[in-house]
């Protein structure tokens, strides 16, 4: 399969801004600042395909967590696929985003190159809005996410998941929520990012 999907990209978790595992400056980054994430990924695709399947205008979110001191820190993480999408969407988007169609997902996607807990896909209505510095992300009753504004610094950063070639910019979250079968926990005043993505694979 050929795939390509590009768009916009925020996230949130747990750490204090600036995340210390995104690069700084140009210097790596490293622990996460309370040794544990917590966070959500979500990404808007603008434009992009798998074969012939149209994904342009959907929206994709992760919930995630990690333990820096777990022995090659796994990730849980739950997929969320939005219902509106049509089954051949869905289909396509779990294959990108799960790592089955290779590609990027080998260079952006931590949770698919290392030994994770994958809880599984849930198709729900994501509400989503990238506006820079007011990026927002509600899904009913599992997920609400919402920047207050971006952080007050100079510093270039950029985030392996969108991808270190394109700096993003860091970000202040206003509300981090997510209360799930196999994720709950709940942040505010924590770090974010948005950044643009372009992924494909063949």
């Amino acid at each position: 399969m050929t795939w390509r999907i590009r768009g916009t990209y925020f996230e949130s978790c747990n750490c204090e801004a600036i995340c210390p595992c995104r690069r700084v400056d140009g210097v790596r980054g490293g622990r996460s600042t309370h040794g544990v994430c917590m966070g959500v990924l979500s990404w808007v695709i603008q434009e992009g395909a798998v074969d012939d399947v149209d994904l342009a205008g959907l929206p994709v979110a992760m919930a995630i967590s990690y333990s820096d001191d777990e022995p090659g820190s796994p990730w849980t993480w739950i997929l969320y696929l939005d219902s509106r999408a049509t089954s051949e969407q869905r289909a396509a988007l779990e294959a990108i985003f799960t790592g089955a169609l290779g590609g990027a997902a080998e260079a952006h996607f931590p949770w698919t190159w290392k030994e994770s807990r994958f809880a599984g896909v849930r198709p729900a209505t994501i509400d989503v809005d990238h506006t820079r510095r007011r990026e927002w992300l509600k899904i009913r009753d599992r997920v609400s996410v919402r920047i207050r504004d971006r952080y007050d610094g100079g510093e270039t950063v950029s985030c392996v998941i969108p991808g270190h070639g394109t700096p993003g910019e860091e970000l202040i979250t206003d509300e981090l929520v997510v209360e799930d079968e196999a994720l709950r926990f709940a942040f505010r005043g924590t770090c974010g990012y948005g950044a643009t993505f372009d992924y494909a694979g063949a």
